[in-house]
């Protein structure tokens, strides 16, 4: 049996992706010219990617496929061009809408370890006691990698749930992050579409939760003293955060979703309220208007928001060197905006967008490779890799 350890031998790509999966096809395609003689190459196309991430300390790429399956790529095969297999074990989803799987994270600490055994958060839409009402749910198994072409998650369970689950199928956000000391997970929360809740402080919509690993709320949060699941919040008066990650400081930023208008971008901090749906600088869908923010409204104001939108899917901060101008600087999955939005900090505790990369398709999730290249996945299907 050929264990992950030896994915780098042996199979052609073409026949493995269609071994795993008649529907996924795994390919290189010729690179686009970018500016500065940057490229932008196909390497995969799958069905409905919502969330992409590298493994800690290795190569392989591991994308949730809306519907509910998963694959993952290990990007240093076949001489960089790739190889596809797939995880099973994965949760049953309540697919439909803007829900299904969601997001795929795994802990800084382990690695150094290797793939044969490591543990693996998951999030996902499930239903509530019938399908009328659903919400976002976090999990946690044990990755187990014992062949090269194939994955299995072994002890898969709920550790955090959304509360309360609701009607709709839109703005679950259960986007995953860990503090850079790795003691505690971030999940953002979202509005779910209704609004008011997100003032709420009984519930958990329409917030940023701080967990311990296991999913119980961390010690400290702002509001622990109330108990139940306020006592897991972190922030709150979001509306559909669907990116988040940690800047070069230690600090946490997010990107989510306005109205008709006013996508944000804010520095994340503990006990905020970020106003939705008191203050926005969009409009509601139905032309209503929404006040915009003010300086003395009592809210924490976005450093970044954008009209028209980007309609942001994802984001991280860069760290690499294959892009030295870009080190540092929030990259920005761009959906409506076909685009890489990238965003400079500055001095003054502020933030600027500085440029957009055009991609070809509406871009859903990204992540930085080992290389230092970008990794990236659209609405489209399609799994590409931005390189110099």
């Amino acid at each position: 049996m050929k264990t992950f350890a030896q994915m780098t031998a042996g199979f052609s790509l073409s026949a493995l992706a269609l071994a795993s999966c008649a529907q996924a096809e795994s390919v290189e395609s010729a690179a686009s010219a970018g500016a500065d003689g940057m490229s932008i190459t196909e390497m995969a196309d799958i069905e409905q990617p919502w969330a992409i991430e590298f493994a800690p300390g290795t190569s392989v790429l591991f994308i949730t496929e809306k519907e509910g399956t998963m694959r993952f790529i290990d990007t240093a095969a076949n001489d960089g061009a790739g190889r596809m297999g797939t995880v099973t074990g994965v949760p049953e989803v309540a697919f439909g809408g803007q829900g299904g799987f969601g997001d795929v994270a795994f802990l800084e600490s382990e690695a150094s370890a290797t793939l044969d055994t490591r543990t693996i958060y998951l999030s996902w839409a499930e239903f509530g006691d019938d399908e009328d009402t659903r919400g976002a749910v976090v999990g946690r198994g044990q990755l187990v990698c014992g062949e090269a072409d194939s994955c299995n998650i072994e002890g898969l369970e709920v550790i955090w749930r959304q509360t309360p689950k609701v009607t709709g199928r839109g703005h679950y956000s259960h986007r995953i992050s860990f503090s850079p000391d790795g003691r505690y997970m971030y999940v953002a929360s979202g509005d779910r579409q209704k609004l008011t809740p997100a003032q709420d402080l009984t519930n958990t919509l329409g917030t940023i939760v701080r967990l311990n690993l296991d999913g119980t709320p961390a010690q400290g949060n702002p509001f622990a003293d109330q108990g139940g699941v306020t006592a897991e919040i972190w922030s709150y008066g979001h509306r559909n955060i669907l990116g988040m990650d940690w800047d070069a400081q230690g600090r946490l930023w997010d990107v989510e979703h306005g109205p008709a208008g006013g996508d944000e971008f804010n520095l994340v901090a503990e006990g905020a309220n970020y106003g939705w749906p008191t203050r926005s600088y969009g409009n509601h869908y139905n032309g209503d208007p929404i006040t915009d923010h003010s300086p003395d409204d009592g809210f924490t104001k976005p450093a970044v928001h954008w009209t028209p939108v980007i309609a942001p899917g994802d984001m991280i901060f860069y760290t690499g060197d294959m892009f030295a101008d870009w080190k540092n600087d929030a990259l920005i999955a761009g959906l409506s905006s076909n685009a890489i939005v990238r965003v400079e900090l500055t001095s003054d505790g502020g933030a600027v967008e500085a440029e957009r990369i055009d991609i070809d398709g509406r871009v859903r999730s990204l992540d930085q490779a080992p290389d230092g290249s970008i990794w990236l996945a659209t609405d489209q299907g399609k799994v590409m890799k931005v390189s110099m």
